[in-house]
């Protein structure tokens, strides 16, 4: 392929794909839709969800249109390689719709995401695929809070007791050598 074919194509990739986050944050579902190919697939790794096909894709972002009626997705940096597009993206919203199970809290959120786009022969999206970090999303919502704070203990001993007792017997092995399992 020759450079110039090259350049072209990479920026009919990076128009679709800004094109798409400008669907996002209008919250146009058919608009977003547009941008994928046949073999859409979307593919959330955190929660290691992979949504198949147009309808699949479609229903993730159903659920992420309603949980987060006011969602605004704000480029921060592209990368930009021979079979992909990736997006640095910082993700804001108000839990205002349920989600995983959750409720609606009524909170803020806001983080960091990395997307990765893939295309198909024709340079619509075949994929997208996020990463970040959900454990702070669910702290945002009010759900998760760190083992080193006071709810976090309370938390821990209570959703993990059986861990915690095993932790607590290691760690009284430690001060009372004796007998051990063999």
């Amino acid at each position: 392929m020759t450079a110039s074919l090259q350049k072209d194509r990479q920026s009919a990739r990076i128009a679709i794909v800004e094109r798409h986050i400008q669907f996002e944050n209008e919250h146009d579902l058919e608009g977003v839709l547009s941008t994928f190919g046949e073999n859409a697939q979307y593919d959330d790794e955190p929660w290691d969800e992979h949504y198949k096909g147009r309808n699949g894709v479609r229903l993730f972002y159903q659920q992420l249109m309603s949980a987060l009626p006011d969602l605004e997705i704000d480029i921060q940096r592209r990368h930009v390689a021979d079979e992909a597009v990736l997006v640095e993206v910082l993700i804001r919203g108000t839990h205002l719709g349920a989600w995983r199970g959750l409720p609606a809290t009524g909170r803020r959120i806001q983080f960091p995401l990395c997307g990765v786009y893939t295309f198909d022969s024709d340079d619509h999206l075949v994929g997208e695929r996020i990463y970040y970090d959900r454990g702070t999303v669910l702290k945002q919502l009010g759900v998760f809070h760190e083992p080193g704070t006071v709810l976090g203990q309370i938390s821990t001993l209570v959703a993990h007791p059986i861990t915690i007792a095993r932790a607590l017997g290691r760690n009284l092995r430690q001060y009372f050598p004796g007998r051990r399992r063999t």
